[in-house]
């Protein structure tokens, strides 16, 4: 019998950073990402080991009613944004720059940055390539970790025609792969692709020092994000890129449709629920 003690396990990070994202890429060991942008949501998804939280301009459709994330303001980034980091310790939060706080350039963006900071994000995401080059470079020489976002950019929908896949075609890869090269050398620590090929994603993770985060981009990214409520059924949408883990919607819609019954009958507040 050998009498060798076995390989220590490494604890898990107490905090999660962008180098323990950089670590898994190394190490090949995919990490998950959620958007959150509550308090009940961020705790859940903290205890469930998700290492990342987005608090994404989504939260303009998914929570305020939008139809297009571009209405979601920096105003309500920061309400959420700081909602959430006071909410847990773990998970590393990234925030989303919103659309109209960065496209004007460096300065609006590093401003728009810090205030983010200030909310409690450890990370600014944004999106588009070369041409954000120079935010992208301003906000890490103000100290300001950014990930960047390629492929389908959501603030550019009207640009893209829709919710179409990207980086279709030899030239569409190139250029793709270009971006990525181009941001990371301004100084992005990690980059979500959404709706791009599953073979093109692979070709841009592999040639990337930093992790890519994939949604709608296959499985060989270094991560996965979703948005909660597609995650968990609750909001419905059911495009190909998703899969429901749960479903939300008919928990939810039976919960209400039987207290409602209740409150009718008379059955609710029982006697145990009411006070002598």
């Amino acid at each position: 019998m050998s009498t060798e003690s076995p390989a220590a396990v490494p604890a898990a990070p107490a905090k999660i950073r962008l180098r323990h994202l950089q670590q898994a890429k190394e190490q090949g060991r995919p990490f998950a990402m959620l958007t959150a942008y509550d308090q009940f949501s961020a705790r859940v998804f903290e205890e469930a080991g998700i290492e990342t939280l987005l608090v994404g301009d989504s939260v303009g459709t998914t929570v305020l009613g939008h139809s297009s994330t571009t209405a979601t303001t920096h105003a309500d980034m920061l309400v959420f944004t700081a909602a959430v980091a006071r909410s847990v310790t773990r998970p590393l939060i990234v925030a989303d720059l919103a659309f109209g706080t960065y496209e004007t350039g460096p300065r609006d963006a590093v401003l728009h940055g810090i205030d983010l900071v200030r909310a409690g994000a450890e990370a600014v995401k944004l999106e588009g390539g070369a041409e954000v080059v120079p935010q992208i470079e301003a906000l890490v020489a103000a100290g300001i970790p950014v990930i960047g976002h390629l492929g389908f950019t959501p603030q550019s929908v009207s640009a893209h025609s829709g919710h179409r896949v990207q980086g279709r075609g030899e030239e569409a890869a190139k250029k793709l792969l270009a971006d990525a090269l181009a941001i990371q050398e301004a100084g992005a620590s990690a980059m979500v692709l959404e709706l791009v090929p599953a073979r093109v994603a692979a070709e841009v993770t592999a040639a990337l020092r930093v992790p890519t985060i994939g949604i709608g981009a296959g499985a060989g990214c270094d991560g996965q994000v979703l948005v909660w409520q597609d995650m968990a059924g609750l909001s419905g949408f059911r495009g190909k890129f998703v899969k429901a883990f749960a479903d939300l919607r008919g928990e939810l819609l039976g919960a209400a449709t039987a207290y409602r019954a209740e409150v009718e009958e008379r059955s609710y507040p029982g006697a145990e629920h009411s006070f002598d």
